[in-house]
């Protein structure tokens, strides 16, 4: 349902991205690693179109789009199909869960506000705040905070859900509640491109795995047999430095 072909991105003389390809089919939950600085945010916003690919083909469904020049239209109608869930969760501080997770769809949307907070609580729900509806940023934890930007992700019932590294904000024991959500929706079939340094999610709930350094794809391929056999000697050495660290929840 997506492929990125050939994509590229600098800032001045820095080249981030290397010419990244790579498929991601309907139902999968494609973990993507790396150290820090090695491109995988980078990869994750060009792909969105936070950011502006020097280079790079996009195949989204049927339709093919020129990465550089596509146009704000073009965009606006990749993220009718797409959801973002940030690092830093990204909540209107002046607004309760459940206003957070209906403004979209009231304006960018124009779904009427009824429907809008039906769709909201639906969401909530889904993520296990239906106790928090009317509480605000500041009187949630940072997990549940976490789970309001999924849920405000879901509402928008999007194709796929990219994550930038969802629990690195994240207290340790906040993490497993963010990633339990995850691995329900990966359990429901949701299709999910994860930028993330938690090793047993990746080996556990991800289909396939990205292992990503100095702007290029290192490896690829299937979690199971990259975990228990990876080709390269630099993914191992990553892999080894990972399970010494904890390699996370």
């Amino acid at each position: 349902m997506l492929e990125i072909k050939n994509i590229k991105k600098s800032f001045g003389t820095l080249e981030v991205l290397k010419r990244v390809s790579f498929t991601v089919e309907k139902g999968d939950v494609v973990a993507i690693l790396g150290s820090s600085g090695s491109g995988k945010t980078t990869l994750l916003r060009c792909i969105n179109f936070l950011e502006t690919a020097d280079e790079g083909v996009m195949v989204f469904d049927t339709d093919t789009f020129d990465m550089k020049d596509i146009s704000k239209k073009q965009i606006s109608e990749i993220r009718k199909k797409t959801a973002f869930v940030f690092q830093n969760f990204n909540l209107f501080s002046n607004k309760t869960a459940l206003q957070n997770v209906t403004e979209g769809l009231i304006v960018a949307r124009k779904i009427p506000k009824n429907k809008a907070e039906d769709i909201g609580r639906q969401a909530l729900d889904k993520v296990g705040l239906s106790d928090r509806y009317h509480h605000y940023p500041h009187q949630l934890s940072g997990g549940q905070q976490q789970r309001v930007a999924i849920a405000r992700a879901l509402a928008a019932k999007p194709e796929i859900i990219f994550f930038d590294e969802p629990t690195s904000a994240l207290d340790p024991e906040l993490i497993g509640e963010v990633l339990e959500v995850m691995r329900d929706l990966a359990r429901d079939g949701m299709t999910m491109l994860v930028v993330t340094h938690e090793m047993n999610f990746a080996k556990n709930v991800s289909t396939k795995v990205i292992f990503m350094e100095q702007g290029q794809i290192v490896e690829e391929g299937v979690s199971k047999e990259f975990f228990q056999n990876p080709k390269e000697e630099r993914t191992r050495a990553f892999l080894r430095m990972r399970t010494v660290s904890g390699g996370g929840t």
